[in-house]
Protein backbone atom coordinates (compact mmCIF):
# COMPACT_ATOMS: atom_id res chain seq x y z
CA UNK A 1 0.00 0.00 0.00
CA UNK A 2 2.60 2.53 0.87
CA UNK A 3 4.62 1.63 -2.41
CA UNK A 4 0.88 2.58 -4.27
CA UNK A 5 0.72 5.52 -2.24
CA UNK A 6 4.22 6.80 -3.14
CA UNK A 7 3.17 6.16 -7.16
CA UNK A 8 0.17 8.32 -6.74
CA UNK A 9 2.43 11.45 -5.14
CA UNK A 10 3.70 12.69 -8.12
CA UNK A 11 0.36 12.62 -9.91
CA UNK A 12 -1.07 14.42 -7.25
CA UNK A 13 1.70 17.17 -6.70
CA UNK A 14 1.52 18.04 -10.78
CA UNK A 15 -2.33 18.30 -9.90
CA UNK A 16 -2.17 20.95 -7.17
CA UNK A 17 0.99 22.99 -9.40
CA UNK A 18 -1.48 22.97 -12.31
CA UNK A 19 -4.21 23.87 -10.27
CA UNK A 20 -2.08 26.83 -9.52
CA UNK A 21 -0.70 27.97 -12.36
CA UNK A 22 -4.13 28.11 -13.77
CA UNK A 23 -4.91 30.38 -10.85
CA UNK A 24 -2.26 32.72 -11.37
CA UNK A 25 -3.37 32.57 -15.12
CA UNK A 26 -6.61 33.52 -14.50
CA UNK A 27 -5.59 36.74 -12.09
CA UNK A 28 -3.41 37.59 -15.16
CA UNK A 29 -6.24 37.66 -17.23
CA UNK A 30 -8.16 39.87 -15.04
CA UNK A 31 -5.70 42.51 -14.74
CA UNK A 32 -5.15 42.81 -18.40
CA UNK A 33 -5.15 45.41 -19.85
CA UNK A 34 -7.75 45.86 -22.92
CA UNK A 35 -6.60 44.92 -26.08
CA UNK A 36 -4.47 47.06 -28.36
CA UNK A 37 -3.44 47.29 -31.85
CA UNK A 38 -0.81 49.13 -34.45
CA UNK A 39 -1.67 49.63 -37.95
CA UNK A 40 1.23 51.86 -38.47
CA UNK A 41 1.26 55.37 -38.52
CA UNK A 42 -2.00 55.36 -39.44
CA UNK A 43 -2.85 53.95 -36.26
CA UNK A 44 -1.31 53.00 -33.12
CA UNK A 45 -1.55 51.80 -29.71
CA UNK A 46 -5.11 51.56 -29.16
CA UNK A 47 -8.12 49.62 -29.25
CA UNK A 48 -9.86 51.30 -32.34
CA UNK A 49 -6.91 50.64 -34.37
CA UNK A 50 -8.16 46.85 -34.09
CA UNK A 51 -10.97 47.70 -36.47
CA UNK A 52 -10.23 48.22 -40.02
CA UNK A 53 -8.46 52.03 -40.69
CA UNK A 54 -9.61 54.47 -42.89
CA UNK A 55 -7.39 53.92 -46.20
CA UNK A 56 -8.58 50.04 -45.47
CA UNK A 57 -12.17 51.41 -46.41
CA UNK A 58 -11.69 54.89 -47.90
CA UNK A 59 -9.12 55.36 -51.37
CA UNK A 60 -7.83 57.73 -53.52
CA UNK A 61 -9.76 57.30 -56.01
CA UNK A 62 -13.18 57.57 -53.71
CA UNK A 63 -11.78 60.77 -52.60
CA UNK A 64 -11.45 62.17 -55.88
CA UNK A 65 -15.05 60.57 -57.17
CA UNK A 66 -16.50 63.08 -53.68
CA UNK A 67 -14.92 65.84 -55.16
CA UNK A 68 -14.67 65.40 -58.13
CA UNK A 69 -15.06 69.72 -59.37
CA UNK A 70 -12.02 70.58 -56.54
CA UNK A 71 -9.67 71.35 -58.41
CA UNK A 72 -11.52 72.63 -61.64
CA UNK A 73 -10.25 76.11 -63.10
CA UNK A 74 -13.04 78.28 -61.29
CA UNK A 75 -12.55 76.53 -58.01
CA UNK A 76 -10.83 78.72 -55.10
CA UNK A 77 -8.65 76.31 -53.99
CA UNK A 78 -6.89 74.60 -56.95
CA UNK A 79 -4.21 72.18 -55.77
CA UNK A 80 -4.93 72.58 -52.08
CA UNK A 81 -7.15 69.64 -50.99
CA UNK A 82 -5.72 66.12 -51.68
CA UNK A 83 -6.38 62.68 -50.04
CA UNK A 84 -3.16 62.57 -48.34
CA UNK A 85 -3.64 65.63 -46.33
CA UNK A 86 -7.36 63.92 -45.21
CA UNK A 87 -5.50 60.69 -44.33
CA UNK A 88 -2.52 61.98 -42.47
CA UNK A 89 -4.73 64.10 -40.56
CA UNK A 90 -6.87 61.56 -39.18
CA UNK A 91 -4.00 59.68 -38.13
CA UNK A 92 -4.44 62.05 -34.70
CA UNK A 93 -7.78 60.96 -34.35
CA UNK A 94 -8.20 57.12 -35.94
CA UNK A 95 -7.06 56.19 -31.86
CA UNK A 96 -9.47 57.89 -30.25
CA UNK A 97 -12.50 56.33 -32.60
CA UNK A 98 -12.86 58.40 -36.18
CA UNK A 99 -13.75 56.39 -38.45
CA UNK A 100 -12.46 53.30 -36.66
CA UNK A 101 -15.30 53.04 -34.19
CA UNK A 102 -18.07 50.17 -35.10
CA UNK A 103 -17.55 47.96 -38.24
CA UNK A 104 -16.91 48.83 -41.48
CA UNK A 105 -19.80 50.18 -42.22
CA UNK A 106 -20.09 52.50 -39.45
CA UNK A 107 -16.76 53.85 -39.87
CA UNK A 108 -17.49 54.61 -43.99
CA UNK A 109 -20.22 56.32 -42.25
CA UNK A 110 -19.07 58.30 -40.53
CA UNK A 111 -16.37 59.52 -42.42
CA UNK A 112 -19.22 60.55 -44.91
CA UNK A 113 -20.64 62.53 -42.09
CA UNK A 114 -17.80 64.39 -41.61
CA UNK A 115 -17.33 64.82 -44.96
CA UNK A 116 -20.37 66.15 -45.55
CA UNK A 117 -20.36 68.64 -43.27
CA UNK A 118 -17.28 69.83 -45.05
CA UNK A 119 -18.23 69.55 -48.45
CA UNK A 120 -21.29 71.76 -47.69
CA UNK A 121 -19.28 74.82 -45.88
CA UNK A 122 -16.11 74.64 -48.67
CA UNK A 123 -18.44 74.38 -51.75
CA UNK A 124 -19.19 76.45 -54.45
CA UNK A 125 -22.00 74.57 -56.32
CA UNK A 126 -25.10 75.92 -57.61
CA UNK A 127 -28.27 74.78 -58.76
CA UNK A 128 -26.77 74.57 -62.97
CA UNK A 129 -23.12 73.58 -62.07
CA UNK A 130 -21.40 71.59 -64.08
CA UNK A 131 -21.49 67.95 -62.71
CA UNK A 132 -24.09 69.21 -60.42
CA UNK A 133 -24.05 71.33 -57.04
CA UNK A 134 -22.74 68.39 -55.00
CA UNK A 135 -19.84 67.62 -56.91
CA UNK A 136 -17.75 70.94 -56.00
CA UNK A 137 -16.92 70.59 -52.50
CA UNK A 138 -13.34 71.83 -51.16
CA UNK A 139 -13.91 74.59 -53.62
CA UNK A 140 -12.61 76.98 -50.80
CA UNK A 141 -10.54 76.94 -47.99
CA UNK A 142 -11.21 80.77 -46.82
CA UNK A 143 -13.90 82.88 -46.76
CA UNK A 144 -13.50 85.17 -49.69
CA UNK A 145 -15.30 88.22 -48.90
CA UNK A 146 -15.04 88.76 -44.85
CA UNK A 147 -17.87 90.72 -43.56
CA UNK A 148 -15.27 91.34 -39.87
CA UNK A 149 -12.56 90.58 -38.38
CA UNK A 150 -14.03 88.61 -36.04
CA UNK A 151 -11.97 89.91 -32.57
CA UNK A 152 -13.59 89.40 -30.01
CA UNK A 153 -12.06 90.58 -26.43
CA UNK A 154 -11.04 87.59 -24.94
CA UNK A 155 -8.56 86.58 -21.68
CA UNK A 156 -7.73 83.32 -22.40
CA UNK A 157 -7.15 84.12 -26.32
CA UNK A 158 -7.09 87.71 -27.07
CA UNK A 159 -6.32 88.88 -30.65
CA UNK A 160 -2.88 89.01 -31.92
CA UNK A 161 -2.32 92.37 -33.03
CA UNK A 162 -2.76 93.07 -37.28
CA UNK A 163 -4.29 89.31 -37.16
CA UNK A 164 -7.35 88.39 -38.87
CA UNK A 165 -9.95 85.60 -37.68
CA UNK A 166 -12.15 85.39 -40.45
CA UNK A 167 -13.43 82.14 -41.77
CA UNK A 168 -10.70 79.11 -42.65
CA UNK A 169 -10.05 75.70 -42.69
CA UNK A 170 -11.81 72.72 -43.71
CA UNK A 171 -14.85 73.39 -41.28
CA UNK A 172 -14.05 77.07 -41.16
CA UNK A 173 -12.65 78.71 -38.40
CA UNK A 174 -13.86 82.12 -37.13
CA UNK A 175 -13.20 84.23 -33.67
CA UNK A 176 -10.43 84.71 -31.76
CA UNK A 177 -11.17 82.47 -29.47
CA UNK A 178 -12.00 79.36 -31.59
CA UNK A 179 -8.47 79.75 -33.44
CA UNK A 180 -7.25 79.73 -29.80
CA UNK A 181 -8.98 76.70 -28.32
CA UNK A 182 -8.72 74.86 -31.72
CA UNK A 183 -4.74 75.35 -31.43
CA UNK A 184 -4.55 74.23 -28.37
CA UNK A 185 -6.39 71.27 -29.18
CA UNK A 186 -4.43 69.92 -32.02
CA UNK A 187 -0.88 71.85 -30.74
CA UNK A 188 -0.49 74.36 -33.57
CA UNK A 189 -0.22 77.90 -32.99
CA UNK A 190 -3.56 79.31 -34.65
CA UNK A 191 -4.37 82.29 -32.40
CA UNK A 192 -1.01 84.10 -33.75
CA UNK A 193 -1.00 82.18 -37.23
CA UNK A 194 -4.80 81.77 -38.28
CA UNK A 195 -2.85 81.51 -41.78
CA UNK A 196 -2.20 78.30 -40.87
CA UNK A 197 -5.57 76.83 -41.90
CA UNK A 198 -5.40 78.53 -45.65
CA UNK A 199 -2.21 77.42 -46.39
CA UNK A 200 -1.51 73.53 -44.86
CA UNK A 201 -4.45 71.22 -45.78
CA UNK A 202 -3.40 68.75 -43.09
CA UNK A 203 -3.99 71.10 -40.53
CA UNK A 204 -6.51 72.14 -42.26
CA UNK A 205 -8.26 68.82 -41.76
CA UNK A 206 -6.85 68.36 -38.60
CA UNK A 207 -8.59 71.57 -36.74
CA UNK A 208 -11.89 69.69 -38.78
CA UNK A 209 -11.36 66.90 -37.06
CA UNK A 210 -10.98 68.00 -33.74
CA UNK A 211 -14.05 69.93 -34.18
CA UNK A 212 -15.78 66.66 -34.68
CA UNK A 213 -14.10 64.89 -31.78
CA UNK A 214 -14.71 66.93 -29.20
CA UNK A 215 -17.49 69.08 -27.40
CA UNK A 216 -17.88 72.71 -27.09
CA UNK A 217 -18.81 72.52 -23.26
CA UNK A 218 -18.81 69.97 -20.38
CA UNK A 219 -21.50 67.17 -20.04
CA UNK A 220 -22.65 67.49 -23.73
CA UNK A 221 -21.79 65.67 -26.41
CA UNK A 222 -19.21 65.72 -29.38
CA UNK A 223 -20.25 65.23 -33.17
CA UNK A 224 -18.47 62.17 -32.81
CA UNK A 225 -20.46 60.92 -29.80
CA UNK A 226 -23.59 61.46 -31.53
CA UNK A 227 -23.37 59.63 -34.84
CA UNK A 228 -21.54 56.70 -33.29
CA UNK A 229 -24.30 55.98 -30.82
CA UNK A 230 -21.53 57.08 -27.73
CA UNK A 231 -24.08 59.39 -26.52
CA UNK A 232 -27.46 58.98 -24.31
CA UNK A 233 -30.00 61.94 -24.47
CA UNK A 234 -30.93 62.92 -20.77
CA UNK A 235 -34.76 63.72 -20.31
CA UNK A 236 -33.90 67.62 -21.02
CA UNK A 237 -32.34 66.15 -25.13
CA UNK A 238 -35.38 64.19 -25.80
CA UNK A 239 -37.83 67.11 -24.67
CA UNK A 240 -35.90 69.22 -26.69
CA UNK A 241 -35.95 66.87 -29.85
CA UNK A 242 -32.39 66.53 -29.60
CA UNK A 243 -31.72 62.44 -30.76
CA UNK A 244 -28.52 60.72 -31.98
CA UNK A 245 -27.91 60.67 -35.43
CA UNK A 246 -26.80 62.84 -38.36
CA UNK A 247 -29.29 65.37 -37.33
CA UNK A 248 -27.51 66.02 -33.65
CA UNK A 249 -24.39 66.57 -35.50
CA UNK A 250 -25.68 69.38 -37.54
CA UNK A 251 -26.97 70.66 -34.08
CA UNK A 252 -23.49 70.66 -32.38
CA UNK A 253 -21.75 72.47 -35.44
CA UNK A 254 -24.14 74.89 -36.14
CA UNK A 255 -26.61 75.65 -33.23
CA UNK A 256 -29.62 77.60 -34.01
CA UNK A 257 -27.85 79.14 -37.48
CA UNK A 258 -29.57 76.29 -38.95
CA UNK A 259 -31.54 74.12 -36.70
CA UNK A 260 -34.82 74.63 -35.16
CA UNK A 261 -35.70 76.43 -38.23
CA UNK A 262 -38.15 74.00 -40.00
CA UNK A 263 -36.93 72.62 -43.40
CA UNK A 264 -34.62 75.32 -44.40
CA UNK A 265 -32.08 74.80 -47.37
CA UNK A 266 -28.76 75.21 -45.28
CA UNK A 267 -29.69 72.03 -43.36
CA UNK A 268 -31.00 70.29 -46.30
CA UNK A 269 -27.66 70.98 -48.25
CA UNK A 270 -25.47 69.58 -45.46
CA UNK A 271 -27.75 66.46 -45.48
CA UNK A 272 -27.51 66.20 -49.17
CA UNK A 273 -23.88 66.25 -49.46
CA UNK A 274 -23.55 63.52 -46.71
CA UNK A 275 -26.32 61.05 -48.41
CA UNK A 276 -24.49 61.90 -51.77
CA UNK A 277 -21.01 61.19 -50.01
CA UNK A 278 -22.78 57.63 -48.54
CA UNK A 279 -23.94 56.56 -52.64
CA UNK A 280 -20.75 57.74 -53.75
CA UNK A 281 -18.88 55.25 -51.37
CA UNK A 282 -21.00 52.60 -51.91
CA UNK A 283 -23.15 52.43 -48.78
CA UNK A 284 -26.39 54.38 -50.49
CA UNK A 285 -28.40 57.01 -48.53
CA UNK A 286 -30.78 54.25 -47.71
CA UNK A 287 -28.40 53.64 -44.79
CA UNK A 288 -28.19 57.14 -43.58
CA UNK A 289 -29.37 56.32 -40.25
CA UNK A 290 -32.53 57.71 -38.08
CA UNK A 291 -33.35 61.37 -36.77
CA UNK A 292 -31.39 62.68 -40.07
CA UNK A 293 -32.49 66.07 -39.70
CA UNK A 294 -32.22 69.07 -37.06
CA UNK A 295 -35.38 71.02 -37.90
CA UNK A 296 -37.32 70.87 -34.77
CA UNK A 297 -34.33 70.52 -32.13
CA UNK A 298 -33.41 72.67 -30.28
CA UNK A 299 -29.84 74.33 -30.28
CA UNK A 300 -27.49 72.89 -27.67
CA UNK A 301 -26.15 76.03 -27.58
CA UNK A 302 -28.60 78.92 -28.61
CA UNK A 303 -27.24 82.40 -29.37
CA UNK A 304 -27.14 84.92 -27.54
CA UNK A 305 -30.15 87.35 -28.49
CA UNK A 306 -30.61 90.81 -26.63
CA UNK A 307 -33.88 91.17 -25.16
CA UNK A 308 -36.31 93.12 -26.88
CA UNK A 309 -36.89 97.23 -25.34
Amino acid sequence: MARDKGRRQPAAVAAVVFALVMTAAGVVRGKSKPKTCDKGWECKSSIYCCNETISDYFQVYQFENLFSKRNAPVAHAVGFWDYHSFITASALFQPLGFGTTGGKQMGMKEVAAFLGHVGSKTSCGYGVATGGPLAWGLCYNHEMSPSQSYCNPDYLYPCTPGVEYYGRGALPVYWNYNYGITGDGIKVDLLNHPEYLEQNATVAFQAAMWRWMNPMKKKQPSAHDVFVGNWKPTKNDTLSKRLPGFGATINILNGDQVCGQGSIDAMNSIISHYQYYLDLMGIGREHSGDNLDCAEQEAFNPSYKPAAS
